[in-house]
């Protein structure tokens, strides 16, 4: 391995290890968190689901419905799984698998 490589690796790992040790070093156990990163906690989740959710559906054509009809079918699946169920792995597998079987039958 050249130099170059190894100090490549070393750099990557000392970063990894920075990222990974920050915020037991910025936030102690003994201090109170602040205000602001709390609020981040709650809300960070639902936003980076909301984005994923667009991000995934975001090239759906809606113009011929029956384009659109594995994803749409797929989606609310997914939500009525997981209503009912209350497990995000579940109703993430039980979306992906129709959505999967519908592209094949449907195509």
């Amino acid at each position: 391995m050249s130099l170059h490589g190894v100090l490549t690796v070393l750099v990557v790992a000392a970063v990894t290890a920075l990222i990974r040790f920050s915020p037991f070093l910025l936030f102690p156990p003994g201090r109170p968190m602040p205000a602001y990163i709390a609020y981040l906690g709650r809300v960070l989740p639902y936003a980076s689901i909301g984005m994923l959710v667009v991000y995934c559906l975001r090239a759906v054509n809606l113009q011929p419905l029956g384009a659109a009809l594995p994803d749409v079918i797929a989606v609310a699946l997914t939500v009525i799984s997981y209503r009912k169920l209350c497990n995000s792995l579940l109703s993430i597998i039980l979306g992906t698998a129709c959505y999967m079987l519908l592209i094949r039958v449907m195509v």
